[in-house]
């Protein structure tokens, strides 16, 4: 009969081996990952608990028989299981292996307290996974453990029959088994070193993540397709990725990598999985997948780009090989994700700002024009002759267009004030063109701020490029109609319609420096609202219109800011 000594010295060695099984299987990367995490998912608290309770099933039936008891580790691992991953693992575990004991032993003189126990084990590390702190966890957790195992030892006092015999069978395993339970501690230390190794992994991650937004903010200064790429190919080599891609809500804005060549630049998202990204704001994972496009890629990891707690489009990484978003890469990558959005912001709005400065210059110029002016006079000079109450409301007109480009201050302006200077454009091109040129409203009541200088260049390129583009009468055609919780400024025309070639040129952002007009409008509009100008050809003619929510941030801003007079 082995001794109470020689026994604790076994119950050492099933511990240590319990300890070293633990330890080879924090090693590989992919299960190290699941211990490091703060809320496993359910797959993967599954996972814990079934080897948790195999350890326990394998502490009983690798336990030392004393008179028809078992010596064993399995409130070790069921106490350990339960502390370190809380009360679904403490509590499964003991009740599974609580009733394997149970059934490989019924009628046995130990098995209801080893049941019984096993249970109650299961309940109380899941109450020190709660309630206790995390630095005291090991010293409790080896407290409950010896509480565990004193109270076997009573329970096998009370259920033994004759009781001769249960004291026997207590004095003889009592000792090694309530000892035994220091290993817990080691244990749960053990487990806890390497969630330690977060802090090192998130450091390493944070200071890659850096590494890349360094490397890619001179890109920044001017978001386009040729920077997009180059910051991709950035990303692409610096986490060692098969291909990269940056998405905007609606089109593919840059893509880098395998499968290059199946997506085009300016293509619209056909991908189910980035459009519910995009929808949901969630991050989306997918380690074993096979792409449409490109069967070839495996991993896939969307992160949301986000501006304002809005959604502006994703982040797309892409492996070939299955299970290579690790869990350290996916905090690096949310990290990197939210730099770019951060950075994509602030060129936005240093964009905004170019362009406004544009629209200053080119209302400069609108004001000094000599060509406009002279034109004007003109008009005005002819109309004295044959109708001088005409030419009166001219002179007003030309007053009125010339004093709100001199005054004009703030960037964003009510619509009514910027529709009047319209109507004393036009007005003053009436009076040029005279039957050549029509012009008809249909204009809602409504009360919204928009950007200044934003549709009389509309209108000109209606008339200038359209209209007197072909013989004949014309019509232009201004409205502001509401439609939902927005409004739809568009500007219409009877003439030659717009070539193909010039929406394309717009919507690439490739016009000529020459025709600055039509995209400075569609480039201000997409900046300040997301979405650029809809330019569609009529027969005959043209329509142009873009919709500003009635009450948006924007407007909530610039309005704050004349209230407050900053």
């Amino acid at each position: 009969m082995e001794t109470s000594f020689e026994m604790l010295l076994e119950i050492f060695e099933r511990a240590a081996l319990l300890l070293t099984c633990l330890f080879f299987i924090t090693r590989i990367p992919r299960f190290k990952e699941i211990f490091q995490q703060e809320q496993p998912s359910v797959f993967e608290l599954s996972f814990i608990t079934a080897v948790f309770c195999s350890f326990a099933i394998f502490a009983t039936y690798s336990g030392i028989k004393v008179d028809g008891s078992l010596v064993n580790v399995r409130i070790i691992a069921i106490v350990s299981g339960g502390i370190l991953f809380g009360p679904w693992v403490g509590i499964i575990t003991g009740i599974v292996s609580g009733l394997h004991r149970y059934l490989i032993d019924i009628g046995g003189v130990t098995s209801v307290p080893c049941l019984i126990t096993s249970i109650t084990a299961g309940v109380i590390s899941g109450l020190i996974s709660r309630k206790v702190k995390n630095s005291w966890r090991w010293f409790v957790g080896i407290a409950a453990g010896m509480f565990c195992e004193i109270l076997t030892m009573l329970l096998i006092l009370v259920f033994a029959h004759p009781f001769s015999t249960g004291v026997d069978i207590v004095s003889k395993i009592a000792f090694p088994m309530i000892a035994g339970d220091v290993n817990i501690g080691l244990i749960v230390l053990l487990i806890k070193s390497v969630e330690g190794e977060k802090e090192f992994v998130a450091a390493k991650q944070a200071k890659l993540a850096l590494d890349i937004a360094n490397k890619t903010m001179p890109y920044f200064r001017a978001i386009n397709a040729e920077s997009l790429e180059k910051i991709c190919a950035i990303i692409k080599n610096e986490i060692r990725a098969d291909a990269v891609a940056i998405t905007d809500k609606k089109k593919i804005l840059a893509y880098v990598g395998f499968g290059q060549e199946r997506y085009q630049i300016g293509h619209e998202i056909i991908s189910d999985l980035t459009k519910t990204a995009i929808k949901s704001g969630e991050i989306t994972i997918r380690n074993h997948i096979q792409d449409q496009q490109t069967p070839q890629i495996q991993c896939l990891l969307i992160i949301p780009l986000k501006e304002r707690d809005e959604v502006t489009g994703t982040l797309k990484i892409y492996y070939k090989k299955a299970n290579k978003i690790t869990y350290s890469l996916q905090t690096m990558a949310i990290g990197l994700a939210q730099m770019i959005s951060t950075l994509m912001e602030i060129s936005r709005i240093e964009e905004i700002k170019e362009e406004a400065n544009k629209a200053e210059w080119k209302a400069l110029q609108t004001k000094i024009n000599p060509h406009f002016l002279f034109n004007a006079l003109n008009a005005i000079a002819s109309t004295t002759r044959r109708n001088p109450d005409k030419a009166r409301k001219l002179i007003m007109n030309l007053s009125g267009f010339m004093r709100y480009n001199l005054e004009l201050a703030d960037d964003f302006i009510d619509i009514n004030k910027e529709l009047q200077q319209v109507r004393d454009y036009i007005e003053i091109e009436k009076a040029r063109f005279g039957s050549r040129l029509q012009v008809e409203y249909e204009i809602d009541a409504v009360s919204v701020l928009i950007p200044s200088l934003i549709i009389q260049p509309l209108v000109e390129n209606a008339i200038n490029h359209g209209i007197l583009k072909v013989k004949g009468p014309g019509i232009v055609k201004i409205s502001v109609k509401e439609v939902g919780n927005k409004v739809r400024i568009s500007v219409a025309d009877t003439g030659a319609g717009i070539p193909e070639e010039v929406i394309e040129h717009v919507y690439q952002d490739n016009m000529p420096v020459t025709q600055i007009g039509l995209y400075n409008v569609h480039r201000r509009v997409k900046l300040i609202y997301g979405d650029g100008l809809a330019i569609r050809r009529l027969n005959p003619g043209t329509e142009v219109y873009f919709e500003v929510p009635k009450v948006g941030e924007y407007e909530s801003h610039y309005s704050g800011r004349r209230n407050t007079g900053t």
